[in-house]
């Protein structure tokens, strides 16, 4: 499947910008079941510095914001090519070993509600079971917290989201982060998009996560939707937790309060599309 993106990052500031400094994880990955064919990034008032690749294979784009900006604008736009792995990416990479999926964040540590949720679901006994075991858990994490926009932020814990019983796809990610460990499977965290079927404007990016099984290697799991993912998704980041996979993260000076506006477009590209850009 040919999958047409287009990702607009709009931030307004209250006041001008004295220095700024933002770090871009925009560019999908090449990886398993998922090739680009074309990816560019334009910017407003900013201008990029430095391309990096991070200790999970992760693109990097360094920008400084021009000095008494008063917003900027990012726009990524191209295609990415995808194929069906059943949501298999397989043998891990990246420059962290393996075990540091194991250790918890602020982010995904449990607290009392999360472990009595993981000791509702039995452990698995085997490598076999042990996918049983996380589908089952990823059932239980979309009964247990409500998918609700607008009650949770990027700061809210994975206990918190289960106390509240409320939260979005990132917090669904981290529960099942979080819970995954504590039975002792390597898990982490995926950014990236998800072509809607009924859609194609988005308010927001898509987030799920992964967990590794020896045999299969890493293996993901869209907890909000209560699948693996297909040929309508494409990875962008992964991370210990969302800090490590945010598509914008950076530092401010000179302004204080700042508005973020997201456009993203996301469809199939068809035949008769690819003739008319030729």
């Amino acid at each position: 499947m040919k999958l047409s993106i287009r990702h607009t990052t709009h931030y307004s500031f209250k006041e001008p910008v004295v220095h700024a400094l933002q770090r871009l994880r925009l560019k999908p990955k090449e990886t398993q079941g998922q090739r680009i064919l074309k990816w560019d990034m334009t910017y407003e008032n900013a201008q990029p510095e430095l391309e990096y690749e991070d200790q999970h294979h992760n693109t990097v784009t360094l920008v400084a914001v021009e000095p008494g900006a008063s917003e900027v604008r990012v726009t990524c736009a191209g295609t990415v090519q995808t194929q069906d792995e059943s949501g298999i990416i397989g043998r891990h990479s990246g420059h962290l070993p393996l075990w540091s999926f194991l250790g918890q964040t602020r982010l995904t540590k449990p607290g009392p509600k999360m472990r009595a949720l993981v000791k509702e679901i039995e452990s698995p006994d085997d490598d076999d079971d042990k996918v049983a075991f996380l589908h089952r858990l990823s059932s239980r994490i979309l009964e247990a917290v409500q998918y609700e926009t607008g009650r949770t932020g990027v700061s809210t814990t994975a206990e918190e989201a289960v106390v509240s019983g409320h939260g979005v796809c990132q917090d669904h990610a981290h529960i099942f982060i979080g819970a995954a460990r504590a039975a002792d499977i390597p898990a982490r965290y995926v950014s990236g998009y998800l072509m809607m079927n009924d859609r194609i404007e988005q308010e927001a990016a898509h987030a799920w996560a992964e967990a590794h099984v020896d045999g299969l290697g890493w293996v993901g799991f869209d907890i909000s939707n209560g699948i693996s993912p297909d040929p309508r998704y494409v990875r962008v980041a992964t991370g210990r937790d969302y800090r490590d996979a945010a598509p914008i993260t950076g530092i401010t000076f000179g302004s204080t309060e700042e508005m973020l506006k997201v456009d993203i477009a996301v469809e199939q590209q068809h035949e008769h599309q690819e003739q008319a850009q030729q």
